[in-house]
């Protein structure tokens, strides 16, 4: 049996560096399925509507998380946005926001205050670089039908940007998140050491016939060729440091998935199965023959499931909790429900590997 030998294997708790926990009903029925996924730590995407802008309003956020679930460490980010200035950034620093998210405007879900010029950012790059704040990148340029660019090139048609960014700042941490194509892997490799990119569960499984008629497969960026898949893959299990885990689960409820009343909402919901997805994919990976069992490591999935993360993030885990995995019978769950909500998982039915908490 592929990966068997990890049935049973003991690991520190996931730490997962991209979640969308959303607020309200949705948010009181996600956030209980974050350990679920053998997550005890999460970097949180500020795109909530209005969007966080403020340091106050990331932590009265962080607040409201807690009360669902104390025991999670989130990290808080601030959202790129013309209110954002220089001391807004060493004051958010100061009360413990880890970074600040960029969404180029109207490319994902609540990114409509998002950026149209890098440039006029320029100062505030600065002020991040200087106190040690992460700048987190959406890394897709808006569709232009003039440039040729659609959503299939729109994340290498960013590309020059990453690297225009980095070498304007060659001492601002950037975070190409979740990569889509072998383009993306180049780049982040071809950039020093302060550019990572995260990779997400669900791009290690999907090519772009899987989202063309399954809108709970849907999420931008869209995931593209198979020959991109594999280059996450190898990414993945390549042991640099440069690549770990963010999952993007993106909830949405099922109305907004299903369409009907305007556009399907764009995002992947996976927060259950983190750890999990991340398994099945490489074993599905091994059957296609694009890596061996050999390559894929008890360090190989320590690092990418948290510990890459945690060094680049210069953050530990204090709780030193740790999960067991369990290849078995269980079965992915058809919905998580909530007060007048209901999310559908990726994959849902299927059969996933198990995490325990020791």
């Amino acid at each position: 049996m592929l990966l068997s030998k990890f049935d049973g294997l003991e690991l520190p708790a996931s730490a997962d560096f991209h979640v969308h926990l959303r607020d309200g009903p949705l948010m009181k029925a996600v956030v209980r399925t974050v350990r679920r996924g053998g997550v005890n730590t999460v970097y949180v995407m500020p795109n909530l509507v209005p969007p966080l802008t403020s340091a106050s309003d990331a932590m009265a956020y962080k607040q409201r998380l807690q009360q669902e679930d104390s025991s999670i460490n989130y990290l808080m980010t601030l959202y790129l946005h013309e209110k954002i200035t220089p001391a807004v950034v060493k004051g958010a620093k100061a009360q413990g926001i880890v970074g600040i998210k960029s969404y180029p405007a109207g490319v994902t879900t609540n990114s409509s205050s998002g950026v149209l010029d890098y440039e006029v950012f320029y100062p505030v790059f600065r002020a991040m670089e200087q106190c040690g704040m992460v700048l987190n990148l959406h890394g897709e340029c808006p569709s232009d039908h003039g440039k040729n660019i659609t959503i299939l090139n729109a994340e290498s048609s960013f590309l020059p940007t990453l690297k225009s960014l980095h070498a304007q700042f060659p001492k601002l941490k950037i975070v190409l998140e979740h990569c889509t194509t072998r383009e993306a892997v180049e780049a982040v490799n071809e950039c020093g050491p302060n550019v990572v990119g995260t990779i997400t569960a669900h791009h290690l499984y999907l090519v772009v016939d899987d989202w063309a008629d399954d809108p709970f497969c849907y999420c931008k960026p869209v995931a593209k060729w198979p020959s991109d898949r594999e280059a996450l893959i190898l990414a993945a299990v390549s042991g640099t440091g440069k690549f770990f885990f963010g999952s993007d689960s993106a909830p949405h409820d099922i109305t907004a998935k299903k369409g009907g009343s305007g556009k399907t909402a764009a995002g992947v919901f996976t927060q259950p199965y983190a750890t999990q997805l991340v398994l099945g994919a490489l074993e599905q990976a091994i059957e296609r023959k694009v890596i061996t069992q050999e390559e894929v490591t008890e360090e190989i999935l320590t690092g990418f499931l948290g510990g890459y993360g945690r060094n680049f993030y210069g953050i530990s885990d204090s709780s030193n909790e740790k999960i067991v995995l369990r290849k078995g019978g269980e079965v992915i769950q058809e919905s998580v429900t909530g007060m007048g909500v209901e999310v559908v998982p990726f994959r849902r039915g299927q059969s996933t590997w198990s995490v325990e908490w020791k």
